[in-house]
Protein backbone atom coordinates (compact mmCIF):
# COMPACT_ATOMS: atom_id res chain seq x y z
CA UNK A 1 0.00 0.00 0.00
CA UNK A 2 2.81 2.42 0.91
CA UNK A 3 4.56 1.63 -2.36
CA UNK A 4 1.42 2.36 -4.36
CA UNK A 5 0.88 5.59 -2.45
CA UNK A 6 4.47 6.73 -3.10
CA UNK A 7 4.15 5.83 -6.76
CA UNK A 8 0.97 7.89 -6.94
CA UNK A 9 2.70 10.91 -5.42
CA UNK A 10 5.56 10.61 -7.90
CA UNK A 11 3.08 10.45 -10.77
CA UNK A 12 1.27 13.56 -9.56
CA UNK A 13 4.63 15.34 -9.16
CA UNK A 14 5.65 14.38 -12.69
CA UNK A 15 2.31 15.50 -14.09
CA UNK A 16 2.58 18.87 -12.32
CA UNK A 17 6.05 19.41 -13.75
CA UNK A 18 4.90 18.36 -17.19
CA UNK A 19 2.48 21.29 -17.08
CA UNK A 20 5.31 23.73 -16.28
CA UNK A 21 7.05 25.65 -19.04
CA UNK A 22 10.69 24.89 -18.31
CA UNK A 23 11.84 26.65 -21.48
CA UNK A 24 10.72 30.10 -20.30
CA UNK A 25 13.51 32.66 -19.95
CA UNK A 26 12.19 33.88 -16.59
CA UNK A 27 11.09 31.90 -13.57
CA UNK A 28 7.36 31.04 -13.71
CA UNK A 29 4.85 32.64 -11.37
CA UNK A 30 3.32 29.32 -10.40
CA UNK A 31 4.98 28.27 -7.14
CA UNK A 32 4.74 24.59 -7.99
CA UNK A 33 6.83 25.19 -11.13
CA UNK A 34 9.62 27.36 -9.69
CA UNK A 35 11.78 24.52 -8.34
CA UNK A 36 11.63 22.56 -11.60
CA UNK A 37 12.40 25.69 -13.64
CA UNK A 38 15.40 26.55 -11.49
CA UNK A 39 16.79 23.02 -11.61
CA UNK A 40 16.62 23.11 -15.41
CA UNK A 41 17.60 26.73 -16.12
CA UNK A 42 20.10 27.73 -13.43
CA UNK A 43 23.66 26.52 -13.22
CA UNK A 44 25.61 26.41 -10.00
CA UNK A 45 27.33 29.71 -10.80
CA UNK A 46 23.89 31.39 -10.98
CA UNK A 47 23.44 31.17 -7.19
CA UNK A 48 24.33 33.08 -4.03
CA UNK A 49 24.96 31.23 -0.77
CA UNK A 50 26.47 32.00 2.63
CA UNK A 51 29.54 30.15 3.89
CA UNK A 52 31.93 30.15 6.81
CA UNK A 53 35.61 31.04 7.21
CA UNK A 54 37.80 28.49 9.05
CA UNK A 55 34.65 26.46 9.55
CA UNK A 56 36.23 23.89 11.89
CA UNK A 57 37.64 26.36 14.43
CA UNK A 58 36.98 25.92 18.15
CA UNK A 59 37.55 28.61 20.77
CA UNK A 60 40.91 29.11 22.48
CA UNK A 61 40.58 28.62 26.28
CA UNK A 62 40.89 31.74 28.44
CA UNK A 63 44.23 30.83 29.99
CA UNK A 64 45.81 30.19 26.61
CA UNK A 65 44.24 33.34 25.19
CA UNK A 66 45.78 35.38 28.01
CA UNK A 67 49.16 33.82 27.21
CA UNK A 68 48.66 34.60 23.52
CA UNK A 69 47.96 38.27 24.34
CA UNK A 70 51.43 38.57 25.88
CA UNK A 71 52.87 37.19 22.65
CA UNK A 72 50.69 39.24 20.25
CA UNK A 73 47.76 41.38 21.34
CA UNK A 74 46.64 41.72 17.71
CA UNK A 75 46.68 37.96 17.16
CA UNK A 76 44.55 37.47 20.26
CA UNK A 77 41.87 39.76 18.81
CA UNK A 78 42.02 38.24 15.33
CA UNK A 79 41.72 34.66 16.68
CA UNK A 80 38.88 35.35 19.10
CA UNK A 81 36.07 33.54 17.26
CA UNK A 82 34.79 29.99 16.86
CA UNK A 83 32.25 27.89 14.97
CA UNK A 84 29.75 25.16 15.68
CA UNK A 85 30.41 21.61 14.36
CA UNK A 86 30.26 21.34 10.57
CA UNK A 87 26.91 19.56 10.45
CA UNK A 88 25.36 22.25 12.65
CA UNK A 89 26.73 24.95 10.35
CA UNK A 90 25.13 23.15 7.41
CA UNK A 91 21.89 22.98 9.39
CA UNK A 92 22.19 26.75 9.88
CA UNK A 93 22.40 27.24 6.11
CA UNK A 94 26.13 27.29 5.32
CA UNK A 95 26.78 26.06 1.78
CA UNK A 96 30.50 26.82 1.74
CA UNK A 97 32.95 25.46 4.29
CA UNK A 98 36.67 26.08 4.74
CA UNK A 99 39.22 23.62 6.11
CA UNK A 100 42.91 24.27 6.87
CA UNK A 101 44.92 21.07 6.47
CA UNK A 102 48.40 20.09 7.66
CA UNK A 103 50.36 17.15 6.29
CA UNK A 104 50.94 14.46 8.92
CA UNK A 105 51.46 11.14 7.12
CA UNK A 106 52.76 9.23 10.18
CA UNK A 107 50.56 10.88 12.81
CA UNK A 108 51.48 12.42 16.14
CA UNK A 109 53.33 15.42 14.71
CA UNK A 110 51.11 17.96 16.51
CA UNK A 111 50.18 16.01 19.66
CA UNK A 112 52.13 18.11 22.18
CA UNK A 113 51.34 21.77 21.42
CA UNK A 114 53.53 24.48 22.92
CA UNK A 115 50.67 26.69 24.15
CA UNK A 116 49.26 24.33 26.79
CA UNK A 117 52.76 23.01 27.59
CA UNK A 118 53.89 26.52 28.58
CA UNK A 119 51.10 26.51 31.17
CA UNK A 120 52.11 23.10 32.50
CA UNK A 121 49.20 21.46 30.67
CA UNK A 122 48.75 19.02 27.81
CA UNK A 123 46.22 18.31 25.13
CA UNK A 124 43.30 16.26 26.47
CA UNK A 125 43.57 12.53 25.90
CA UNK A 126 40.71 12.18 23.41
CA UNK A 127 42.05 14.93 21.17
CA UNK A 128 45.61 13.64 21.48
CA UNK A 129 44.44 10.21 20.31
CA UNK A 130 43.03 11.80 17.15
CA UNK A 131 46.20 13.80 16.52
CA UNK A 132 48.22 10.58 16.91
CA UNK A 133 46.51 8.91 13.94
CA UNK A 134 48.10 9.15 10.48
CA UNK A 135 46.60 11.56 7.95
CA UNK A 136 45.96 15.24 7.39
CA UNK A 137 45.06 17.31 10.44
CA UNK A 138 42.62 20.22 10.44
CA UNK A 139 43.53 23.24 12.58
CA UNK A 140 44.28 26.93 12.28
CA UNK A 141 47.74 27.41 13.82
CA UNK A 142 49.86 24.66 15.40
CA UNK A 143 50.66 25.02 19.10
CA UNK A 144 48.33 27.99 19.77
CA UNK A 145 45.08 27.65 17.80
CA UNK A 146 44.87 23.93 17.15
CA UNK A 147 41.43 23.00 18.50
CA UNK A 148 39.01 21.81 15.86
CA UNK A 149 35.51 20.38 15.79
CA UNK A 150 37.00 17.64 13.58
CA UNK A 151 40.71 17.05 14.12
CA UNK A 152 41.34 14.74 11.18
CA UNK A 153 40.56 15.79 7.61
CA UNK A 154 38.85 12.50 6.87
CA UNK A 155 36.68 12.97 9.97
CA UNK A 156 35.59 16.40 8.68
CA UNK A 157 34.79 14.91 5.26
CA UNK A 158 32.75 12.09 6.77
CA UNK A 159 30.75 14.63 8.80
CA UNK A 160 29.95 16.57 5.63
CA UNK A 161 29.11 13.40 3.70
CA UNK A 162 26.75 12.15 6.43
CA UNK A 163 24.91 15.47 6.38
CA UNK A 164 24.79 15.47 2.58
CA UNK A 165 23.39 11.93 2.50
CA UNK A 166 20.68 12.95 4.96
CA UNK A 167 19.79 16.00 2.81
CA UNK A 168 20.06 14.69 -0.77
CA UNK A 169 18.47 17.76 -2.42
CA UNK A 170 20.85 20.34 -0.95
CA UNK A 171 22.46 23.10 -2.98
CA UNK A 172 26.03 22.05 -3.92
CA UNK A 173 28.49 22.66 -1.09
CA UNK A 174 31.82 24.31 -1.85
CA UNK A 175 34.66 23.08 0.41
CA UNK A 176 37.68 25.37 0.38
CA UNK A 177 41.04 23.87 1.30
CA UNK A 178 44.01 25.82 2.65
CA UNK A 179 47.17 23.69 2.49
CA UNK A 180 49.07 25.04 5.50
CA UNK A 181 52.80 24.50 5.87
CA UNK A 182 53.99 27.26 8.19
CA UNK A 183 53.48 28.48 11.75
CA UNK A 184 52.95 32.27 11.84
CA UNK A 185 53.20 32.46 15.64
CA UNK A 186 56.44 30.52 15.84
CA UNK A 187 56.76 27.06 17.27
CA UNK A 188 57.93 25.10 20.24
CA UNK A 189 56.47 21.97 18.76
CA UNK A 190 56.99 19.79 15.73
CA UNK A 191 58.25 21.07 12.41
CA UNK A 192 55.46 21.68 9.89
CA UNK A 193 55.88 19.67 6.69
CA UNK A 194 55.84 21.42 3.32
CA UNK A 195 53.28 20.51 0.68
CA UNK A 196 54.88 18.80 -2.30
CA UNK A 197 53.41 16.71 -5.11
CA UNK A 198 53.21 13.61 -2.90
CA UNK A 199 51.35 15.53 -0.19
CA UNK A 200 48.81 16.83 -2.70
CA UNK A 201 48.37 13.34 -4.18
CA UNK A 202 47.65 12.08 -0.66
CA UNK A 203 45.17 14.90 -0.11
CA UNK A 204 43.27 14.02 -3.27
CA UNK A 205 43.33 10.38 -2.19
CA UNK A 206 41.69 11.19 1.17
CA UNK A 207 38.93 13.06 -0.65
CA UNK A 208 38.42 10.06 -2.94
CA UNK A 209 38.15 7.71 0.05
CA UNK A 210 35.06 9.59 1.25
CA UNK A 211 33.43 11.02 -1.90
CA UNK A 212 32.94 9.15 -5.15
CA UNK A 213 32.96 10.93 -8.49
CA UNK A 214 29.14 10.75 -8.48
CA UNK A 215 29.08 12.73 -5.22
CA UNK A 216 31.60 15.31 -6.46
CA UNK A 217 31.71 18.05 -9.05
CA UNK A 218 35.23 17.70 -10.43
CA UNK A 219 37.33 19.74 -12.87
CA UNK A 220 37.17 16.91 -15.43
CA UNK A 221 33.37 16.84 -15.28
CA UNK A 222 33.17 20.59 -15.87
CA UNK A 223 35.85 20.64 -18.58
CA UNK A 224 34.14 17.89 -20.55
CA UNK A 225 35.00 18.09 -24.25
CA UNK A 226 36.70 21.49 -24.05
CA UNK A 227 40.47 21.88 -24.38
CA UNK A 228 40.81 23.76 -21.08
CA UNK A 229 38.80 24.23 -17.93
CA UNK A 230 38.72 27.99 -18.48
CA UNK A 231 37.23 27.53 -21.93
CA UNK A 232 34.53 25.23 -20.54
CA UNK A 233 33.58 27.58 -17.72
CA UNK A 234 33.32 30.60 -20.01
CA UNK A 235 31.11 28.54 -22.35
CA UNK A 236 28.65 27.63 -19.58
CA UNK A 237 30.19 24.37 -18.45
CA UNK A 238 29.17 24.39 -14.79
CA UNK A 239 26.45 21.78 -14.18
CA UNK A 240 22.78 22.63 -14.00
CA UNK A 241 21.36 22.99 -10.52
CA UNK A 242 19.20 19.88 -10.90
CA UNK A 243 22.28 17.79 -11.74
CA UNK A 244 24.32 19.27 -8.91
CA UNK A 245 21.92 18.90 -6.00
CA UNK A 246 23.29 16.69 -3.24
CA UNK A 247 26.90 17.04 -4.40
CA UNK A 248 30.02 18.82 -3.14
CA UNK A 249 33.05 20.35 -4.81
CA UNK A 250 36.49 21.33 -3.60
CA UNK A 251 38.75 24.29 -4.33
CA UNK A 252 42.38 24.69 -3.29
CA UNK A 253 42.55 28.24 -1.96
CA UNK A 254 46.28 28.89 -2.19
CA UNK A 255 48.89 31.22 -3.64
CA UNK A 256 50.37 30.57 -7.11
CA UNK A 257 53.40 28.56 -5.90
CA UNK A 258 51.32 25.88 -4.21
CA UNK A 259 48.74 25.89 -6.99
CA UNK A 260 51.57 25.21 -9.44
CA UNK A 261 52.69 22.19 -7.40
CA UNK A 262 49.15 20.82 -7.28
CA UNK A 263 48.59 21.39 -10.97
CA UNK A 264 51.95 19.97 -12.08
CA UNK A 265 52.35 19.62 -15.84
CA UNK A 266 48.63 19.38 -16.56
CA UNK A 267 47.05 21.62 -19.19
CA UNK A 268 44.24 22.37 -16.75
CA UNK A 269 43.47 20.10 -13.78
CA UNK A 270 43.03 16.75 -15.49
CA UNK A 271 42.60 13.95 -12.95
CA UNK A 272 42.58 16.27 -9.94
CA UNK A 273 39.78 16.34 -7.35
CA UNK A 274 39.98 20.07 -6.58
CA UNK A 275 39.55 23.28 -8.51
CA UNK A 276 42.20 25.92 -7.75
CA UNK A 277 42.32 29.60 -6.96
CA UNK A 278 44.04 31.16 -9.96
CA UNK A 279 43.84 34.20 -12.22
CA UNK A 280 41.19 34.56 -14.89
CA UNK A 281 43.60 33.94 -17.78
CA UNK A 282 44.91 30.58 -16.61
CA UNK A 283 43.84 27.45 -18.54
CA UNK A 284 42.90 26.06 -15.10
CA UNK A 285 40.68 29.03 -14.22
CA UNK A 286 37.23 28.21 -12.84
CA UNK A 287 37.31 29.47 -9.25
CA UNK A 288 38.68 32.66 -7.66
CA UNK A 289 39.13 33.81 -4.08
CA UNK A 290 38.60 37.59 -3.95
CA UNK A 291 38.22 38.35 -0.27
CA UNK A 292 37.97 42.15 -0.40
CA UNK A 293 34.52 42.93 -1.84
CA UNK A 294 34.90 46.70 -1.73
CA UNK A 295 38.30 47.07 -3.37
CA UNK A 296 37.75 44.05 -5.68
CA UNK A 297 34.18 44.97 -6.65
CA UNK A 298 34.76 45.41 -10.39
CA UNK A 299 36.96 42.33 -10.68
CA UNK A 300 34.41 40.18 -8.84
CA UNK A 301 31.59 41.32 -11.09
CA UNK A 302 33.60 40.80 -14.28
CA UNK A 303 34.75 37.34 -13.20
CA UNK A 304 31.21 36.29 -12.30
CA UNK A 305 29.84 37.61 -15.59
CA UNK A 306 32.47 35.56 -17.45
CA UNK A 307 31.29 32.39 -15.73
CA UNK A 308 33.79 31.93 -12.90
CA UNK A 309 32.77 31.05 -9.34
CA UNK A 310 34.00 33.53 -6.72
CA UNK A 311 34.20 33.47 -2.96
CA UNK A 312 34.46 36.71 -1.00
CA UNK A 313 34.26 37.61 2.69
CA UNK A 314 31.64 39.66 4.53
CA UNK A 315 33.92 40.19 7.54
CA UNK A 316 37.45 39.51 8.74
CA UNK A 317 39.57 39.53 11.90
CA UNK A 318 36.45 40.05 14.13
CA UNK A 319 36.43 43.75 13.11
CA UNK A 320 32.89 44.01 11.73
CA UNK A 321 31.37 42.08 14.61
CA UNK A 322 33.08 44.24 17.22
CA UNK A 323 32.23 47.52 15.48
CA UNK A 324 28.79 46.55 14.18
CA UNK A 325 29.75 47.76 10.69
CA UNK A 326 27.76 46.28 7.81
CA UNK A 327 29.09 48.04 4.69
CA UNK A 328 31.46 45.22 3.81
CA UNK A 329 28.73 42.63 4.37
CA UNK A 330 26.20 44.42 2.17
CA UNK A 331 28.79 45.04 -0.54
CA UNK A 332 29.73 41.36 -0.52
CA UNK A 333 26.11 40.24 -0.84
CA UNK A 334 25.60 42.57 -3.83
CA UNK A 335 28.93 41.80 -5.48
CA UNK A 336 27.91 38.77 -7.51
CA UNK A 337 30.26 36.42 -5.65
CA UNK A 338 28.48 33.08 -5.43
CA UNK A 339 29.75 32.36 -1.92
CA UNK A 340 29.96 35.01 0.81
CA UNK A 341 31.94 33.81 3.81
CA UNK A 342 31.58 34.92 7.42
CA UNK A 343 32.68 34.12 10.94
CA UNK A 344 29.22 35.07 12.17
CA UNK A 345 26.34 33.02 10.86
CA UNK A 346 25.19 33.47 14.44
CA UNK A 347 25.87 36.67 16.43
CA UNK A 348 28.56 36.63 19.11
CA UNK A 349 26.69 38.01 22.15
CA UNK A 350 29.93 39.54 23.46
CA UNK A 351 30.04 41.90 20.50
CA UNK A 352 26.43 42.61 19.51
CA UNK A 353 23.95 41.57 16.83
CA UNK A 354 26.22 41.39 13.79
CA UNK A 355 25.50 38.30 11.65
CA UNK A 356 25.38 37.30 7.99
CA UNK A 357 22.19 35.68 6.72
CA UNK A 358 20.09 35.70 3.59
CA UNK A 359 16.51 37.03 3.92
CA UNK A 360 13.81 34.86 5.50
CA UNK A 361 16.28 32.22 6.61
CA UNK A 362 16.89 30.76 3.13
CA UNK A 363 20.21 29.13 2.30
CA UNK A 364 20.48 30.25 -1.32
CA UNK A 365 19.01 32.83 -3.68
CA UNK A 366 19.38 33.68 -7.35
CA UNK A 367 22.67 35.44 -8.01
CA UNK A 368 22.28 39.26 -8.05
CA UNK A 369 24.60 39.64 -11.06
CA UNK A 370 24.01 36.53 -13.16
CA UNK A 371 20.35 35.75 -12.50
CA UNK A 372 18.61 38.84 -11.14
CA UNK A 373 16.55 39.53 -14.27
CA UNK A 374 15.58 35.89 -14.66
CA UNK A 375 14.52 35.06 -11.14
CA UNK A 376 15.16 38.09 -8.93
CA UNK A 377 15.85 37.32 -5.28
CA UNK A 378 13.88 34.10 -5.30
CA UNK A 379 14.91 31.47 -2.80
CA UNK A 380 16.53 28.42 -4.36
CA UNK A 381 16.35 26.09 -1.31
Amino acid sequence: MKTLFAAGLLLLFAQAHAACDLTAWQAPREKECVRAWMDENLRINDLLSIGTHNSYKSAIPEAEMAQLKTRSAKAAIVLDYSHRPLDKELDDGARQLELDVYYDPKGGRFSDPAGPRALGQHMDAEMAAEFAKPGFKVMHIPDFDFRSTCVRFIWCLNTIKAWSTAHPDHIPILILINAKDDNPLGSGGAEVLKFDGAAFDALDAEIAVVFSDKQLITPDQVQGKYKTLREAVRAGGWPKLGEARGRVFFALDEAPAKVAIYRGERRSLEGRRMFVNTDEDSPAAAYLTLNEPMQDASRIREAVEEGFIVRTRADADTIEARDGKTERRETALRSGAQYVSTDYMQPDPRFGKYAVKLPDGVTTVCNPVRAKRRCGGNAVN
